[in-house]
């Protein structure tokens, strides 16, 4: 028999073994009944590997764990879900599109763009069969630096090292659309790409004078830095900011509040909201209890006890941000509980 502590160990251990090829796709066991199901996230430094765990735990119910009525797994009877580690939202959609896995967490900007053809990933078909499942919570853009470098708006990061982002990551293609329209082309600064906890790491080291990255706050990496360093958040808003909300409808103005990092004052900034993401081939039944699993009253506890995210992750604003299809497994959940008309 699973209890709750020892069944997210053994998810967790089973995230990590998924992340290094070990888990299989979706998938009966002759014996046992047993699926796997995976989920891509982003790095362990990041919000989407935390937040993808916690699913994972939510919708899974392994053989032998108690039912849901009796305070055990709510989940799909015979599911074990894994979260994966990856670069983030655009290796994820490539991994969704080649049936690589089963699922994905995605920024809606990266997921809008190359549906549509837009993106870094513009001129594949395929893309074109992402549907959601969830909008899930609103992911803010941080662009920290150190105090007393002389760096107190995005335009001055010319001539300095930024790191974008990861490759593949949901970070970089907003890094760059950012810049861009502070007048802050490909050669008025050096690039780097790298993970959030590098990042954070050469930043405290003076190896790079900036960094994007853009998640669920407070976002782990930038809140261990500010522990044990002094950082600014650039602030992104004005005019250019405007023009980008306006030009791109996945941008909304946010907020950093004071409070969420250490010696942090609020920052105005922009967001774009974290969704989950299947393929439209995906069974309808299957995400039919997926997106049930997921708004599920246990999944609640588990979210909010999870991650401090996790509070923002509520039915109500499920269908917020959304510009690419739903699945139709999750219209049918969306539709039962009357957010879907």
């Amino acid at each position: 028999m699973f209890d709750g502590g020892t069944f997210f160990r053994v998810i967790t251990g089973l995230s990590v073994a998924c992340s290094l090829g070990l888990a299989g796709p979706v998938e009966q066991a002759a014996a046992g009944e047993v699926k796997f199901f995976r989920i891509a996230t982003g790095s362990t430094g990041g919000t989407y590997f935390p937040i993808g765990s916690i699913i994972a735990s939510a919708i899974s119910n392994p053989p032998g764990s108690r039912a849901c009525a009796d305070g055990g797994s709510c989940g799909i009877p015979g599911l074990i879900a894994v979260a994966q580690t990856t670069r983030g939202s655009v290796e994820n959609i490539e991994l969704i599109t080649a049936g690589k896995v089963e699922s994905g967490l995605c920024q809606a900007d990266v997921a809008h763009q190359t549906y549509f053809g837009k993106g870094l990933l513009a001129g594949n078909a395929a893309y074109q069969k992402l549907r959601v499942v969830a909008s899930l919570y609103p992911e803010l853009v941080h662009v920290a630096v150190r105090k007393h470098r002389g760096i107190f708006k995005i335009e001055d990061l010319r001539g300095k090292r930024v790191s974008l982002g990861a490759q593949g990551s949901g970070t970089a293609v907003d890094a760059a659309n950012i810049l861009a329209a502070f007048g802050l082309g490909e050669g008025d600064y050096q690039a780097f790409h790298l993970a959030p906890g590098e990042s954070s790491d050469r930043l405290q080291a003076g190896e790079i004078d900036a960094f994007f990255v853009v998640g669920g706050t407070p976002f782990p990496a930038l809140r261990d830095l500010t522990e044990v360093a002094e950082i600014d958040l650039l602030p992104i808003e004005g005019a250019r900011a405007k023009a980008l909300v306006d030009d791109y409808p996945f941008f909304a103005t946010a907020e950093l509040p004071a409070g969420l990092y250490r010696h942090v004052p609020p920052v105005k900034t922009l967001s774009v909201s974290a969704q989950w993401l299947v393929a439209d081939s995906m069974d309808e039944k299957l995400v039919y209890q997926l997106t049930k699993a997921l708004w599920q009253d246990a999944t609640r506890r588990l979210l909010e006890g999870g991650h401090p995210v996790g509070r923002l992750i509520r039915l109500e604003n499920a269908l917020i941000g959304i510009a690419i299809p739903l699945h139709e497994g999750a219209q049918r959940y969306y539709r039962e509980v009357g957010a879907l008309h």
